[in-house]
């Protein structure tokens, strides 16, 4: 999702949530993703509430689901070009969304990313639903299997390379996202687009 279907703006979320508590950029990276509560969250190991709570208690200020939506929202940019790609593909075959998130995120999928929601429906996942993350393959192989797909015949797209060996070494074809215009060489080279 993060920087392929959306432009993500890490440092934007983490300047809003420092203005909050009166801390820099670097603060808050040391404080919710390098000390390990953000990646918590993203395999499952923290539930929402505990989320929350932890990010609350490392900047020293109340912060609840209100603070986490706006400062979520305004990093996110969706990408219309890279969305008409996914129209495109969704007519020929099933698509399916993983993101490196906890559940916080597939809480708020519909208030965040309505339009993803148009397009992929109830096939929007969080890793925290498996317990991992990209790039273990083991999670390529669990979505795989959730809808009943060899995984040699799925294909995933991401922004990390690290990701898209993952996926390789679950099976996966995998492309590596870099622009708009090599996605859509590599969809039509599998024939999911029209030439």
């Amino acid at each position: 999702m993060d920087d392929v279907l959306l432009r993500y703006d890490v440092d934007a979320r983490r300047a809003a949530i420092g203005a909050m508590a009166g801390l820099t950029v670097a603060d808050v990276e040391r404080l919710i993703w390098t000390s390990g509560i953000e990646e918590a969250s993203d395999v499952g190991a923290l539930m929402p509430d505990a989320y929350l709570s932890a990010i609350a208690g490392a900047i020293g200020i109340p912060f609840g689901r209100a603070e986490w939506l706006r400062t979520r929202a305004l990093a996110m940019t969706l990408d219309m070009e890279v969305l008409g790609l996914v129209a495109q593909v969704r007519a020929r075959v099933p698509i399916a969304l993983l993101t490196n998130n906890g559940h916080i995120m597939k809480e708020h999928f519909d208030v965040l990313v309505p339009g993803l929601r148009a397009l992929f429906g109830p096939a929007m996942h969080v890793a925290a639903e498996f317990g991992s993350k990209k790039p273990d393959p083991a999670i390529y192989k669990g979505l795989a299997a959730l809808y009943g797909v060899d995984p040699a015949d799925a294909v995933m797209i991401d922004d990390k390379s690290a990701n898209v060996e993952g996926a390789i070494a679950a099976g996966l074809r995998a492309h590596c996202f870099r622009d708009v215009d090599e996605l859509r060489g590599f969809l039509r080279e599998l024939g999911l687009l029209p030439i």
